[in-house]
């Protein structure tokens, strides 16, 4: 048995105790996640990365209702018709409910990926025929055939196509999921969306260092995004940690992105921001920056930036939203608790032979 099966046998025995602690703080009883620094809004991406989280967990019960609340709420009654509003949250009159009906598609792509892998894994056939809808709906909705480019998949169905191009965020286009999506479905969109997606990596990130948001002309090709220039911060770091989750089959892509971890092993910060092009480094990044990183450190096997990433991570445990979210995807994945097969299935440990 191999190290990580081996470590994964132990661990499907046991509770994910920062699991618990996320839907302790973050996640009310009916499934609804509510980000209480953001006058206890809820988001798209926060019940997408829930579900994921549940389903890595192996928590049906958890899952389930999370999924219920997503559709009643976000989606009409009607995951398979309804892309999930964005934001629902407390409106001006003081009644609650959706604030902006436009999608996510970074949160669309996790939902359908939750909903996939827990029709596999846990042999729901619903949750399948579910997902394919999803996907379904994205590709109609959210992905545009960009001249110069390829079909690419839009931040949302509405504000990011102009006159003169398309604004992108590199951080929506998990590499896994869209393999995932690709075997699913090969007649759709998902291999070519890769492939654009590598691309757009490879020509926004020439010094390694990964932008929040890219802007792309047909004319012009790849360029600064007009609205929040060359910064990587809160958006890009998931991008860090997508990377850093891919199999060891996937090197050269995981090597695309490393300026971050150089600035971190210089001056024993993870910097909140650093521009694109000088490599230009400023702030201090709240713990889940560091989460965020292992895995990535992990794939470089730089043992000694791991060991003080995961000490910063031990010393100052994650207390809002956005920080818990990356510490359960980073620090969860090199725990063992979940890892991404070549093709995007998601292997979580208690799939191993002791949970049988």
């Amino acid at each position: 048995m191999s190290a990580l099966l081996a470590a994964a046998a132990v661990l499907c025995s046991q509770p994910w105790p920062q699991l618990d602690r996320y839907v302790s703080n973050f996640v009310s009883q009916d499934g609804r996640v509510i980000e209480r620094s953001a006058g206890d809004r809820t988001t798209s991406e926060g019940q997408a990365y829930a579900l994921f989280f549940a389903l890595a967990g192996g928590q049906r019960d958890l899952f389930a209702r999370l999924l219920a609340w997503t559709e009643r709420n976000l989606a009409r009654g009607d995951l398979g018709t309804t892309l999930p509003a964005w934001n629902w949250g407390k409106r001006r009159d003081g009644s609650w409910g959706v604030v902006d009906v436009n999608s996510a598609s970074d949160a669309d792509l996790w939902i359908a990926y939750a909903l996939l892998e827990a029709g596999r894994l846990w042999g729901e056939e619903r949750y399948t025929a579910l997902a394919r809808r999803v996907l379904a709906n994205v590709a109609a909705r959210e992905v545009v055939s960009i001249r110069g480019l390829g079909p690419m998949l839009l931040p949302g169905p509405k504000g990011f196509a102009t006159r003169g191009g398309f604004r992108l965020n590199p951080s929506y286009e998990p590499p896994q999921l869209l393999r995932r999506f690709a075997a699913e479905d090969p007649r759709g969109p998902w291999g070519a969306i890769l492939e654009s997606t590598i691309r757009m990596l490879r020509e926004t990130a020439p010094r390694g260092a990964v932008a929040d948001w890219v802007f792309f002309g047909p004319s012009r090709g790849f360029v600064s995004d007009p609205v929040k220039g060359r910064v990587g911060s809160y958006d890009a770091i998931r991008t860090y940690l997508w990377l850093g989750m891919l199999p060891e089959s996937d090197g050269a892509l995981r090597s695309l992105a490393p300026a971050l971890l150089r600035a971190f092993a210089e001056s024993g910060v993870v910097p909140e921001r650093i521009d694109v092009e000088s490599l230009r480094a400023s702030g201090r990044a709240p713990v889940g920056f560091a989460a965020a990183l292992l895995p990535l450190a992990r794939a470089q096997r730089d043992g000694r930036t791991s060991d003080a990433l995961a000490a910063a991570v031990a010393k100052a445990p994650a207390d809002t939203y956005y920080d818990h979210n990356l510490v359960l995807f980073g620090h969860g994945f090199v725990e063992g608790r979940f890892r991404f097969a070549a093709d995007g299935r998601l292997i979580p440990a208690w799939e191993s032979p002791c949970a049988r």
